[in-house]
């Protein structure tokens, strides 16, 4: 009869039941800070190993230390693993190693998870003694222990991630919404029987940098502006927002445009520390005097289109983009008699940059073209519509879209 048997059978019987703890020790969530302890603990009581420095990476593809026992901090601290254990695919006996500050420890392992390095465990006896090491006979399931610890501590930072992922997720939707909410739509733009105003948004990504507005200054006048912020994301879409609160602060009936863009200008370098910069054009329209008076605050020029003139005019009149200077250079602002029947169109760069791949097509020209070919407000607007949407699905929009038009559907009643 075999009498090591039933040594064999009871070292099996063992081992299953420390695996059984260490599992159970893992699914009762433990922070890795007390998985490690419990590590440290099993592998100095019941293996014999007095001496573990355990490595992982880090998010930022980095080592770290994350357990050392058995050894002084200066001996832990002496290892590199990137530069020490480099290399090292497998179990490594470190008896006859030629390295000093690993030669306190009698082995190495790697640990691999679907073909991944994901850390390192250096072992060592408790004491030296003679015989086999009983750090080297229990390699195989220190192996093991290493391998289930350290999947479960990656599994952990996986679902830490993927929680993140899922709050910036939630705050992106809410960022959306609300940001989606600051720009009207159609059935809430003001009316009025001197004014027809139509609107047309489509974002590229969840939050975005455009934004319009149509604002009632007083009985018989009416202020409009359209913008759009440098760059994209969270931090353009906030910067956004505080812009539109900033505007209908700003924007009465009685200060001058030149004024309102000094103070825009202003209140925006305060708050993004020239960080940032806006394209805007804001106009406003007196339905007394019948005249626009705007200035272009280095936007893309508007177009206004004439009854009964056929050259479609640009309005670039104004001064370079809000937030560039801390001071304006110049600030030039420009009044024109409007007649019945007179539309403009203005817009962001969405609309007419489009990335064909190699190159970025400008849609300007086809734009003039709609305004040129159509006599109402109503028409042009669903031709740029119709315009954006292609560009859309053909992938070569890159950026918000977002177009304010305006039709004045009276005379002044001053000759002025």
């Amino acid at each position: 009869m075999d009498n090591s048997r039933p040594n064999i059978v009871r070292l099996y019987k063992e081992r299953l039941n420390l695996l059984l703890d260490v599992t159970q020790t893992i699914n009762r969530r433990h922070s890795v800070e007390e998985l490690m302890q419990e590590f440290e603990t099993l592998l100095r009581e019941e293996l014999g190993v007095g001496r573990v420095i355990v490595y992982t990476r880090g998010d930022d593809n980095k080592w770290n230390q994350i357990l050392a026992c058995g050894v002084s901090q200066q001996q832990a601290d002496a290892i590199n693993p990137e530069v020490d254990l480099a290399g090292i695919t497998q179990i490594e006996n470190l008896a006859l190693t030629e390295q000093e500050k690993l030669s306190i420890f009698d082995a190495v392992i790697p640990i691999h998870h679907e073909f991944k390095l994901m850390g390192y465990v250096l072992v060592g006896d408790q004491e030296l003694g003679e015989g086999v090491s009983p750090t080297l006979r229990n390699i195989k399931f220190i192996q093991i222990l290493a391998n289930l610890i350290i999947v479960f501590i990656e599994n952990k930072k996986m679902q830490v991630r993927l929680l993140k992922q899922e709050s910036l997720k939630h705050e992106f939707e809410i960022a959306s919404q609300i940001q989606q909410s600051l720009v009207p739509k159609d059935s809430e733009m003001i009316t009025t029987s001197f004014l027809t105003v139509r609107s047309l948004y489509k974002p590229h990504q969840a939050v975005g940098g455009d934004y319009y507005d149509v604002l009632p200054l007083s009985p018989y006048s009416v202020g409009f502006c359209i913008a759009d912020v440098s760059g994209k994301g969270m931090g353009a879409a906030l910067l956004m927002s505080n812009f539109q609160a900033i505007v209908r602060s700003l924007f009465t009936a009685n200060i001058s445009m030149s004024r309102l863009v000094k103070e825009l200008n202003e209140r925006l370098n305060y708050n993004s520390k020239n960080d940032k910069f806006i394209t805007a054009f804001l106009g406003r329209y007196n339905k007394i005097t019948g005249r626009l008076t705007y200035v272009n605050a280095g936007h893309l020029a508007p177009l206004l289109c004439v009854p009964g003139v056929k050259e479609i005019r640009e309005l670039d009149t104004g001064s370079i983009a809000l937030g560039m200077l801390d001071e304006m250079p110049t600030i030039e602002e420009e009044s024109i008699r409007i007649r019945k029947g007179t539309r403009l169109v203005a817009f962001t760069d969405g609309l007419v940059e489009c990335d064909e791949g190699s190159r970025v097509r400008t849609s300007f020209q086809q734009l003039k073209e709609i305004m040129e070919h159509t006599v109402s407000i109503d028409e042009a607007m669903r031709r740029i519509d119709e315009m954006a949407e292609r560009d859309k699905l053909n992938g070569f929009a890159f950026d918000d879209i977002s177009v304010l038009g305006l039709e004045f559907k009276r005379n002044g009643t001053l000759p002025i």
